[in-house]
């Protein structure tokens, strides 16, 4: 251990602190710090504890005040919550996010690319780079955008890509959200928050603004708005107040200066789609949709949603309207798919991943299958169509009845799960009920793809808030924290 970290951890709010086989961003790392980052740990170092306990508590005050909250229909008892906030933040250095740019461009990028071959000439598929029955017999492949041309060849405008750090500090990718994915509100609220409790932390300090987001992401749907068109109409369609991320919805449509609206609020005509207004219909040509593909338009997907615009796919098909995400972009983000993305970058873009899976078994296949039956208790086994956390085995921590279940059900239906190994999470200086302690963290790089592809500098950090856990989501008791990028 070098002097420097030895003199950070013996001193203040950091005097218990000890993570020693974890990778600690802020005071365990393998690389002398950079200033930025020494003089944070530094400043945190001279903390009070309860001078931190009464900061915590005025965010989570405000928090509540400002309604920014997120929905969990199973607690009776709390519908409305609060995402947990830590009041220390994470920080990045600018070579580390650089990798990490980088590499969520090149994997957004091969994704476009993976998207467009598989609903049209499927050269991926004939060269048996991508087992096609993977492909299309997958849920969530849409026959609806085959030969479908997109403007500019993007089919996911909004990415969150899932990092997470290894024992070493390495960044691997944990999954993709190539639909819609959330949390990116939190990420500028949390910066908000930051700035107004905690102004003695971030005095004189370089990082890298988040508050370009709103203005970034209501370019690049104007420029993926329908050809011919001078001043697009972007709407953002959610399915309305009971939805989870509601909160979200609203405060993305305000960022973007545009309408926030729901299916009952949109319509069809003669191939194009309008805005009910009091002063009557108005043009819609791109559409941001918070909703999934089976409940946007009950003519092509489920009969009985009433969350859709009937009629939408065929404007959309006829080249009138743009949706963001595209529809059927879930094949791109299933975490059977997941495995192949190595394989997929080196296809499409002749470069080696500059960011890496998570080694990964795909228990569709029989060698897969065999490894993690035998392997289980040391393992993650996930479904692959799941999200949030749920549905998942963590088998160092699984009881052996849960063990026995998991054996049948993977039996039953191999291809659907993956599993993989437990990685040794990077950590995080966390405020907990004892004091200060390591938390396990991941990080969500949120990109926007119009002409070109921009990366919000720092992302979504979730943090896991129980001692020892592994799920970070905030719907089974994961938190966040403001992640804050060095600009030098």
């Amino acid at each position: 251990m070098n002097d420097m970290k030895m003199a950070a951890q013996a001193a203040g709010l950091f005097a218990t602190y000890d993570v020693p086989d974890f990778f600690c961003e802020l005071l365990n790392r393998r690389d002398i710090p950079p200033p930025g980052l020494q003089l944070v740990r530094e400043r945190l170092a001279r903390f009070d504890l309860a001078e931190l306990r009464r900061r915590a508590a005025a965010v989570e005050a405000q928090f509540y005040r400002l309604g920014i909250t997120f929905t969990v229909y199973s607690d009776r008892e709390a519908i409305d919550r609060v995402l947990p906030f830590d009041v220390i933040p994470r920080v990045l250095t600018a070579a580390e996010w650089d990798h990490v740019e980088r590499g969520v461009q090149q994997r957004v990028q091969a994704i476009n690319l993976f998207l467009h071959d598989i609903y049209h000439d499927r050269h991926i598929l004939r060269d048996n780079v991508v087992p096609a029955d993977l492909v299309l017999g997958n849920s969530n492949y849409c026959q609806a955008m085959v030969g479908l041309d997109v403007p500019g060849g993007v089919y996911v405008h909004i990415n969150g890509t899932d990092l997470v750090r290894d024992r070493d500090g390495r960044f691997l990718v944990l999954e993709d959200n190539a639909r819609t994915p959330s949390g990116v509100s939190y990420v500028l609220e949390d910066r908000q928050m930051m700035l107004r409790l905690m102004p003695d932390l971030a005095t004189g300090l370089d990082i890298r603004p988040v508050d370009e987001y709103g203005p970034r992401l209501h370019r690049a749907l104007a420029e993926v708005a329908p050809t011919g068109v001078a001043d697009p109409q972007v709407v953002l369609l959610s399915p309305g107040i009971y939805n989870a991320a509601y909160f979200e919805h609203v405060f993305l449509a305000r960022e973007m200066g545009i309408p926030l609206v729901e299916g009952r609020d949109l319509m069809v005509e003669d191939g194009r789609v309008y805005m009910r207004t009091v002063g009557g219909p108005r043009p819609v040509h791109s559409i941001y949709r918070r909703l999934n593909d089976d409940f946007l338009d009950p003519l092509v997907f489920n009969p009985d949603s009433l969350l859709g615009v009937p009629g939408l796919v065929d404007a959309y098909r006829r080249g009138n309207v743009t949706l963001a995400n595209a529809l059927g972009t879930g094949v791109a983000d299933d975490k059977a798919v997941y495995a192949y993305m190595p394989r997929i970058i080196r296809y499409y873009l002749d470069q080696e991943p500059i960011l890496t899976n998570v080694e990964t078994h795909i228990c569709g296949e029989p060698e897969g299958l065999a490894y993690t039956l035998a392997n289980l208790e040391h393992l993650v086994v996930k479904p692959v169509g799941e999200s949030g956390g749920y549905g998942l085995l963590i088998g160092p921590h699984a009881t052996q009845a849960q063990l026995d279940e998991f054996r049948t059900l993977l039996r039953a239906d191999p291809a659907n799960y993956i599993s993989q190994p437990v990685i040794s999470l990077s950590v995080s200086p966390t405020l907990c009920p004892a004091g200060v302690e390591g938390r396990h963290v991941d990080l969500r790089p949120f990109a926007v793809t119009g002409r070109d592809t921009w990366v919000l500098p720092g992302g979504l950090s979730r943090v896991a808030l129980r001692k020892g856990s592994l799920v970070v989501n905030s719907s089974q008791g994961g938190g966040a924290k403001d992640t804050w990028v060095l600009a030098s």
